[in-house]
């Protein structure tokens, strides 16, 4: 039995070449957004579950109340893990302090590669349950080794066991003490290809400074919590480990230091007002809904063929009843030609993904694949053929199933005044989805335009920012300097403690004039360089910026307008500041600098001085090429740090990444947007060809009565018409509830202007007329003798 209908289903489909095609090819697409969609979803939902310890591993953050908003921080101070270890070491099974992930240079051999990676207390490895390839997890108990990717390994070592071999980390002799596999993309250590020993980077003055300042809020702190004990549990028990070893004023930020679970770092990283709200999980929502409309969209477009050629197999269904059929077996057979055209829609579908995967992955930035041997990835894949295929086919197979058979073979069956409803509304529902897409997509663009178009602060354009592996530039900035301004190849060069487009790290202790009693003193602070503000072209609002010729300018600060307001300060330049008991005298005011997100607002910001920092930032000459001032630079630098690697970046491109989770979900919705239309108007496409052949002996009476090829044209199209109208008319509101709670999400937003609507309206009735139009203009201009005479 199941033969026979499979057979007939094949028949049918063989028959009708067009409407199988529309069937097929709507479903592929549709099923390949599906399968794309799904990949992408499971890589979210599993980011950091590599590691065994997943459910209890968290993060040490802290909550801070400054100017009456709770700011949230990764940001911690060193003694903050001395006290979680040493106080509560029964709730914790390890707790590591790390440095942030930066590139440094390894060296071996005479090669030199920069490398990302990290400094990290000795029980990291064990909490993170890497996987050893070669050498011992807990390497790192011994402060002169280190441990590497494979990845590392085999670019310095080949196949080569490197375990006891001596490398150079910036300058530094260290013994390989382990090899461990290289982390997946979907972990948040994914780009740490080496952990190197704390003890190597709290000898830096840096740490040393800060080992007991509560108020240096410059490292990371990572923690295992004790199975027997849940997160959440242990954040309660130390959420005042840091207020109480600050003085009175310090204790005016309040702050509150909690847990926060590796489970939700990914999907759940943002924070409002010192409460963790939601993040990528949004996206993984959004894109999970557009996957199932899309889907369901092209199984519309099956319905709809399916219910408007019933007529045509009216007299079929009459002579399977006849017979003896009964409804049931008529069913199972509509039922298994729609399985059928699932069936060789699932089979182009996995072609179309696996062609279109790269793509996909470069417009998300993943590294998903098909999972060919995965029987999950299967059995949900043939799930999802079923369930389209019984999606598809059950309003046909029900309908069809149900002609009268007398009715049906005397040739006076009549689908009924009512019958074309259904089609209507499912035609409305695909172009209500697809308005609405397109809406939220021209939203989505327009606020990453509106954030770029924002003020920074300062000029990005020609500004280059070089990474230092050792001490040598440093020690011999003076000269490169010289020789590169003779070089003509930049205009200013000036070291920084942090990249300017990263946000830098805070500190309290801040006492001004007239300071409330009850106003928390903590600021972000970044140390600078004289020149600094000449190399980004500091824009002021008041005072001056830093002189090397002034030596009393090394008690001087320049704050941006956040601080100053945040202060309340009234002519500020001039008054003097204590920070840690130290007096300050404020030189200068700056506009604001966008330093972190740009859809945020800006921290309050105070700049100081000193010898060295951690970043070069060169300005090039605009009259002189970029690759031959890259190449003067690159010379010059090589002449004074040979072994340093020539490692910069362009500010105006790392600025432009501060948009890549928006452009990438903008170039998602774009697409999916395009594929919804797409599949609307291949239905749409498929019914004006059915009306149009269902209306031919009208329009040739209508001809020979003196109809013209635009009356036509407009009386095969205006129903059409009129169903996209109804669309926008339900899409509108729903889309600008929808884009208006999106925008909320940003401090800094775009408006919805009317525009939008109107040019989506005019759009989406364009394209209508444009697929109807086709098969109008090609039924109007057929010759009305051939028509009539087929009576």
């Amino acid at each position: 039995m199941i033969k026979n209908y499979l057979k007939i289903a094949w028949r049918n489909l063989v028959h009708n070449k067009g409407l199988t095609g529309i069937n097929v090819g709507g479903l592929a697409v549709g099923m390949t957004v599906a399968i794309l969609i799904g990949l992408w979803i499971v890589d979210e939902l599993s980011f950091d579950r590599y590691h065994k310890n997943y459910e209890n591993i968290a993060r040490v953050m802290q909550n801070q109340t400054v100017n009456g908003e709770v700011n949230s921080l990764k940001a911690m101070p060193v003694p903050a893990a001395y006290e979680l270890r040493h106080l509560y070491g029964n709730y914790f099974k390890h707790v590591v302090l790390s440095s942030w992930t930066n590139a440094h240079l390894i060296s071996f051999g005479g090669k030199n590669i920069s490398v990302s990676g990290n400094y990290m207390e000795q029980d990291a490895p064990e909490m993170l349950t890497l996987s050893m390839n070669k050498g011992l997890i807990n390497a790192l108990k011994d402060p002169s080794s280190i441990l590497l990717t494979q990845s590392v390994s085999q670019a310095f070592f080949g196949d080569e066991n490197p375990v006891g071999k001596i490398i150079k980390l910036d300058g530094t002799n260290l013994k390989v003490g382990g090899v461990y596999q290289d982390l997946p993309a979907n972990t948040t250590f994914s780009n740490v290809a080496f952990i190197a020993p704390w003890e190597l980077y709290a000898n830096s003055g840096d740490v040393q400074q800060s080992k007991t300042n509560w108020n240096a809020n410059s490292f990371q702190i990572f923690a295992q919590v004790v199975a027997s004990k849940s997160i959440t549990e242990v954040s309660e028990k130390i959420k005042n480990i840091k207020k109480q070893n600050l003085d009175q004023q310090g204790k005016l930020s309040n702050p509150q230091v909690f847990l926060f679970p590796m489970s939700r770092w990914h999907l759940y990283a943002e924070f409002k007002n010192g409460v963790n709200t939601d993040g990528a999980i949004r996206y993984v929502w959004l894109f999970g809904i557009i996957g199932i409309f899309v889907l369901m969209l092209a199984g519309i477009n099956f319905m709809n063929l399916s219910t408007a050629r019933s007529e045509k197999r009216a007299k079929e269904v009459g002579i399977r009843k006849s017979i003896g059929s009964l409804r049931s077996q008529l069913i199972w057979q509509f039922l298994s030609e729609s399985l059928l055209v699932a069936a060789l829609a699932f089979v182009a579908a996995m072609f179309l993904a696996q062609l279109t995967l790269p793509y996909f992955n470069a417009l998300t930035g993943k590294h998903v694949s098909i999972l060919w041997t995965s029987p999950l990835f299967w059995l949900t894949g043939i799930g999802f053929l079923v369930i389209s295929g019984l999606f598809a086919g059950s309003y046909p197979a029900f309908y069809l199933s149900s002609f009268q058979p007398v009715k049906a073979l005397k040739g006076s069956f009549k689908a009924g005044r009512f019958a074309g409803i259904p089609r209507k509304v499912l035609i409305v529902v695909q172009f209500t989805f697809s308005v609405t897409m397109i809406i939220g997509t021209i939203v989505v663009l327009r606020q990453i335009q509106f954030a770029k178009n924002r003020p920074i602060g300062y000029n990005r354009s020609g500004l280059i920012m070089v990474r230092p592996y050792s001490e040598a530039l440093h020690k011999n900035m003076q000269a490169v300097r010289n020789e590169l301004l003779q070089s003509q190849s930049v205009i200013e060069i000036a070291e920084s403690g942090n990249q300017i487009t990263k946000g830098s790290r805070t500190s309290g202790g801040f006492n001004w004039p007239g300071k409330d009693a009850g106003t928390a003193g903590e600021f972000a602070t970044v140390a600078v360089t004289p020149e600094y503000g000449n190399t980004v072209n500091w824009q002021f609002n008041d005072g001056r910026g830093f002189l090397r010729s002034t030596p009393a300018d090394l008690s001087g600060l320049v704050l941006n307008q956040t601080a100053v307001k945040y202060m309340g300060l009234k002519n500020p330049v001039g008054q003097i500041i204590n920070w840690d008991d130290k007096k300050y005298r404020i030189l200068g005011i700056t506009k604001d600098m966008i330093v972190e997100s740009p859809y945020e607002p800006i921290k309050p910001t105070i700049f100081y001085l000193t010898g060295e920092a951690g970043i070069v930032n060169i300005r090039i000459n605009p009259k002189m090429s970029v690759s031959e001032a890259l190449t003067n630079i690159e010379a010059i630098c090589k002449k004074y740090a040979p072994a340093d690697p020539f490692d910069y970046k362009f500010v105006d491109q790392e600025y432009a990444q501060k948009f890549g989770d928006e452009e990438r979900v903008g170039k998602l919705a774009s697409f999916f947007a395009g594929l919804s239309v797409f599949i609307s108007c291949l239905g749409l496409f498929g019914m004006a060809t059915f009306m149009a052949e269902q209306r031919t002996k009208e329009i040739g009476v209508r001809k020979v009565l003196g109809a013209t090829v635009f009356n036509l044209w407009a009386l095969l199209s205006k129903d059409f018409v009129l169903l996209i109208v109804i669309a926008l008319v339900i899409a509108t509101p729903g889309a600008y509830y929808c884009m208006l709670k999106w925008l909320q999400n940003y401090t800094y937003h775009t408006g919805l202007s009317w525009w939008i609507f109107a040019a989506s309206a005019i759009g989406t009735l364009l394209i209508t007329l444009l697929t109807v139009s086709y098969q109008s203009i090609n039924a109007a201009l057929m010759n009305p003798a051939k028509s009539l005479k087929s009576e």
